[in-house]
């Protein structure tokens, strides 16, 4: 079952539905609230990180002229390794990891933490893993050296 559900719903979708749920568990949940110093401050830099490090993803895979299309990895016409893919396989989905920590910081509860390691769970096994079979098969060793050498997240 969960292999059906692998490259089936875009990870824009999935980091919505994870903050839509750390909402909903902050508003419902009895206690965990968190009272953070500097909030505002820190919900401006963690925005702007997880905009830069997906954009800077995104921008170099249309530098590349390769698909961005992340249900369709088998469409890839290169591997990217240069700029922001030297220090993580995956910025885009790290930006929103950046994000999804700038909402729980926002709404200053524990439950949005809670989902954030769950969010890079799920996406791991249903968008990551079925991302790099597929790049392997297309790229062998040169896919496969690049895995060797830098880290899935960070």
């Amino acid at each position: 079952m969960i292999k059906n559900l692998e490259l089936k719903i875009h990870p824009p979708v999935v980091a919505m539905l994870f903050a839509a749920a750390g909402w909903l568990g902050s508003r419902l949940a009895f206690g965990g609230e968190l009272v953070l110093p500097y909030r505002k401050v820190l919900v401006v830099m963690l925005v702007l990180a997880g905009l830069v490090v997906a954009m800077s993803g995104l921008l170099a895979f249309v530098r590349a002229r390769t698909t961005v299309n992340p249900k369709a990895p088998e469409r890839s016409s290169a591997v990217v390794s240069s700029g922001i893919y030297r220090y993580t396989r995956n910025p885009m989905y790290l930006g929103f990891v950046f994000l999804l920590t700038a909402w729980a910081v926002y709404l200053g509860h524990l439950v949005p933490w809670l989902l954030i390691p769950l969010f890079m769970v799920f996406l791991t096994r249903l968008q990551i893993r079925p991302e790099e079979r597929a790049l392997t098969k297309l790229f062998g060793d040169e896919y496969r050296e690049y895995r060797q050498r830098v880290r899935r997240w960070l």
